[in-house]
């Protein structure tokens, strides 16, 4: 299990980690660039093993190589080839591992028996690293097991310690209590099908915080076109700070998300014997409506807003949570199939299917049929309860395996050529042969 940390380097610290962040990631290019030029020039198809003999050569010849620690770089090497072997995985969503440019979250990684732990008081802890020493950071929540690997990194609050530790806890059983369905939705973040109120994700970002975010923005649009313009495309310090203070206010957000949605799966997982949720494609209901310059797009501006507010109650995040915290505490997630859940009349002596029972986006579902009353985010749920007590399959597999991230936070990545990834596999295939 992930824990992770507040990590309060010195100045002298910081600015090494920072160096080692910019190495690590360089590192990271050289090796996939040279994976790409071995198996366009030669056919071969290098793996960790291979690269690390020729970085223990590098590293006596380059400086900032022989500066970064030796087990940094070897698990650079390693995750690259995570990296290729769920490229490769028919089952796994990732794509074509990428080069990553400056802008690239900062990270270093240790394995768990090159670092060492102690505990300074019931708040506060250290941890040890190679060519550092001891750094502090906030003991929030005990360790609980031994720690496998542990990895440095920095976003825009600040610098983070994240440990993978194996707690040695094993999952529930399945337990007999009573199960409910969950309707994810936008003006009720979340309405439980046994309840009788909705669960509303407090404000992710205050209105003085809205209005600052917006005047970072558009300053920051001014400063890049300047520089553009008359910096020949180089960024100055002023624009670089103006980043800096957009991304902390966007970490400040992501926080508080989280936090919200790690609360509510908790405790959906821990008190019903199984979640019924719907399985929703975020991916294509957040899709622009902006169209092409031949067929343009209609209402783009209240499209782009409902997406943010799709994406600010991330349902696909929550389903990722609740997969492996229904299998920790012994419950059951069952996804089912979302069409017509809004239309479709809650009362069990009816369950008539009816656009007119719901007319536009309304808060009332009145079944024109048999007269049902409800609120139409309890009445969803209390359909997919419905359908989850069936067994109802959903009308599509979703695609599982490893490290799965079904969050609705988007990466930009460019896919690969056809051509290259299908022979790259023909290859991957043939090593193992």
């Amino acid at each position: 299990m992930g824990r992770k940390y507040r990590l309060y380097p010195t100045p002298t610290q910081e600015k090494v980690l920072t160096e080692w962040g910019h190495s690590a990631r360089a590192l990271w290019n050289l090796a996939l660039e040279q994976r790409q030029y071995a198996y366009q020039q030669r056919q071969v198809t290098l793996r960790s093993v291979e690269q690390g003999l020729h970085l223990t050569v590098a590293r006596r010849e380059i400086a900032w190589l022989a500066e970064l620690p030796a087990t940094v770089g070897q698990q650079v090497l390693r995750h690259m080839d995570l990296a290729f072997d769920n490229f490769f995985n028919a089952s796994h969503p990732a794509g074509y591992p990428q080069f990553k440019k400056r802008g690239h979250k900062l990270k270093v990684s240790f394995p768990g028996q090159k670092v060492k732990i102690r505990k300074l008081s019931r708040r506060w802890a250290e941890i040890c690293i190679p060519k550092m020493g001891w750094i502090r950071f906030r003991l929030s929540r005990a360790l609980g097991g031994v720690v496998r690997n542990a990895t440095i990194s920095k976003d825009g609050v600040g610098w983070h310690v994240s440990f993978g530790v194996a707690t040695g806890v094993k999952p529930l059983p399945p337990v007999d209590k009573p199960g409910c369905g969950v309707d994810f939705g936008v003006a009720a973040s979340a309405y439980v099908s046994t309840e009788d109120r909705p669960r509303q994700m407090p404000a992710s970002l205050s209105t003085t915080e809205k209005a600052r975010l917006k005047h970072l923005e558009q300053k920051k649009a001014r400063q890049t076109t300047y520089a553009k313009k008359h910096q020949g495309g180089q960024y100055s310090k002023r624009l670089r700070k103006t980043i800096a203070q957009i991304a902390k206010i966007r970490a400040k957000q992501a926080c508080r998300r989280r936090d919200f949605t790690h609360k509510l799966t908790t405790e959906l997982a821990k008190n019903h014997g199984y979640v019924g949720i719907e399985d929703l494609r975020v991916k294509n209901m957040t899709k622009s409506a902006r169209g092409s310059v031949k067929n343009p797009g209609m209402r783009v501006k209240a499209k782009a807003g409902l997406n943010r507010s799709i994406l600010d109650n991330c349902p696909g995040e929550r389903r990722r949570q609740l997969e492996y915290k229904c299998r920790l505490y012994g419950s059951e997630l069952r996804a089912v199939p979302a069409i017509h859940t809004s239309v479709t009349c809650g009362n069990p002596a009816c369950g008539k299917v009816d656009p007119e029972s719901r007319k536009g986006c309304g808060r009332l579902f009145a079944c024109v049929h048999c007269g049902f009353e409800d609120d139409a985010d309890h009445n969803a749920a209390v359909e997919i309860d419905a359908r989850a007590r069936r067994g109802t399959p959903p009308t599509r597999a979703r695609r599982t395996g490893g490290s799965v991230n079904n969050s609705t936070h988007r990466r930009l990545t460019a896919s690969s050529p056809g051509s290259i990834r299908r022979r790259m596999r023909e290859a991957q295939t043939a090593a193992f042969e």
